[in-house]
């Protein structure tokens, strides 16, 4: 299907990321505060207003969904989501992005549920380091995971990690290693100014040409084209079947190429993960909850208000967007 969502810049969106919750059994410092006030959950999308999102963008032509959160596997009967969404003929992708500390007992349901891929965020192999980024999670849950979604043939899953100067950027290696070990991609997020949080990003934020030039001088990698459908531009390390991919936000801007928009946990349709343009699709919802059309229309329009680009600048003292990251999903 043609997709009817094209920008006034004229980028085709055929690629949504929905937040299922804000809430997360961890609390990532470089995601949210650690004493964090999370939604009410009246004010959340039921599972059946995300369902009917997911099928509304999809009959306008988007063929990806992302399922984000928070940590999307935390909300309560989110089985039904999926298996709903993986009876949509026309959805070409479905994929999922967790911190995989749930992941040993919802691989099964995932895999049969149709999921495509799993971006799984893992930033330590040290536990130490691990439980100062997460605050509060335990790594043996994650690895294990990670393990057990192998086990019963999840075979693209990809490690997101966001490299902090000082706090984990020594373990850089340690993480490709990993990843060549069990087959897995890697890919490393420049640190996005999102949320007050309790550091300062300008003196921890690690720029991706740095990170790529240590990777040349350690391992033999050659640039492909692949995509994902995302931002990640992507070198794979010859002789084996690990590709890394960098998501540079900072250093190399990849907004021109954007195809997708987000849908927040409390039904805030977001035309950026960096500004602030979004239009509230829940109150629509729920006076239309017979006819989608006014929705349809409603999203359709939005696309004259979806920026050029982002305005992330690590040099400014406060965050370029107020709300977290677990709000809007990554």
């Amino acid at each position: 299907m043609t997709s009817q969502l094209i920008d006034q810049f004229n980028r085709k969106i055929n690629y949504i990321r929905i937040s299922v919750t804000d809430r997360c059994d961890f609390r990532c410092v470089y995601c949210m505060a650690e004493k964090m006030k999370f939604l009410p959950k009246t004010e959340l999308l039921s599972l059946e207003e995300l369902d009917r999102i997911a099928s509304i963008f999809i009959s306008l032509g988007v063929e990806k969904i992302r399922i984000t959160g928070g940590e999307p596997l935390v909300r309560k009967n989110i089985d039904s989501l999926f298996s709903s969404l993986s009876k949509k003929t026309q959805l070409k992708e479905l994929t999922l992005t967790t911190n995989a500390s749930q992941l040993k007992k919802k691989a099964s349901m995932l895999k049969g549920s149709g999921v495509k891929r799993i971006n799984v965020s893992l930033d330590s192999l040290n536990p130490t380091t691990f439980k100062k980024m997460t605050r509060i999670g335990v790594l043996e849950n994650v690895l294990e995971g990670i393990e057990h979604a192998i086990s019963v043939g999840f075979e693209k899953i990809k490690l997101n990690t966001v490299l902090m100067r000082g706090i984990n950027d020594h373990e850089q290696f340690d993480l490709i290693n990993y990843a060549i070990e069990h087959d897995l991609d890697i890919s490393f997020i420049e640190e996005m100014p999102l949320g007050e949080t309790d550091f300062e990003r300008k003196i921890t934020a690690i720029s991706n040409k740095d990170v790529l030039e240590k990777i040349k001088g350690k391992y033999s990698i050659s640039k492909i084209s692949m995509t994902t459908g995302g931002p990640s531009k992507y070198w794979q390390i010859d002789g084996t079947k690990t590709r890394i991919g960098l998501i540079s936000p900072h250093s190399h801007n990849f907004c021109e190429d954007c195809n997708r928009v987000r849908i927040s946990c409390k039904g805030e349709l977001f035309l950026c993960l960096g500004q602030e343009e979004k239009i509230e699709l829940l109150p629509l919802l729920r006076d239309h909850p017979d006819n989608d059309q006014p929705i349809k229309e409603a999203i359709i329009a939005s696309m004259k208000i979806k920026p050029i680009s982002h305005d992330f600048d690590l040099k400014q003292s406060k965050p370029a967007v107020v709300r977290f990251m677990s709000h809007t999903g990554g």
